[in-house]
């Protein structure tokens, strides 16, 4: 994980705990030194994800925009709780091949073409932030690919890493926040 990132949660988020293993935005170098900057009308101003995006409300998948990058030929998306109990971040969403023209993502779908991954439940697609306790980290990872991917629908974070692997021109990313309802 980012020390840049962690240090910005402790000072923006007191009291949010920092540990779990790294990220894959932080395992990944992009061929260019250009960071995008995502946005989502799903993340409030005091960082919190929705509760309709989370497992807790209607488990709907993120709105996300970002920037369209000179060569990119595809995107991906990744969501891990890095603050998840285990020694990887635990995995609530991967898409790839997100067509090269696409810069937006609407609540709730992707467009024709794009490809999902397993998330840390074992099934395919959008798992929402669930943390069974306090307060997680969410960060949703968005990187441009110089190609799309040659990797089966349902792949595991580590295959898309892999897969990711020499192909990153540009990456990006926004941290939310979800609260266990009960404390």
């Amino acid at each position: 994980m980012s020390r840049l990132v962690a240090l910005a949660a402790l000072l923006i988020f007191p009291g949010v705990a920092v540990a779990g293993g790294t990220v894959v935005l932080d395992r990944i170098a992009a061929k260019r030194p250009a960071a995008l900057v995502v946005s989502s009308a799903d993340i409030g101003p005091d960082g919190h994800i929705a509760a309709r995006n989370s497992a807790y409300g209607q488990n709907r998948s993120l709105s996300l925009g970002w920037p369209a990058v000179v060569g990119a030929r595809a995107w991906a998306v990744i969501l891990e709780d890095p603050d998840a109990p285990g020694a990887t971040p635990f995995v609530h969403w991967l898409v790839w091949n997100i067509p090269a023209g696409v810069t937006r993502l609407s609540e709730g779908a992707l467009p024709p073409g794009a490809v999902q991954g397993r998330n840390g439940h074992s099934e395919v697609g959008y798992w929402g932030p669930h943390p069974p306790s306090g307060v997680h980290r969410y960060h949703i990872e968005v990187f441009a690919l110089d190609a799309p991917l040659a990797l089966r629908a349902g792949a595991d974070r580590d295959a898309l890493a892999d897969a990711l692997r020499g192909h990153v021109i540009a990456k990006g990313e926004i941290l939310g926040l979800v609260a266990a309802p009960h404390g």
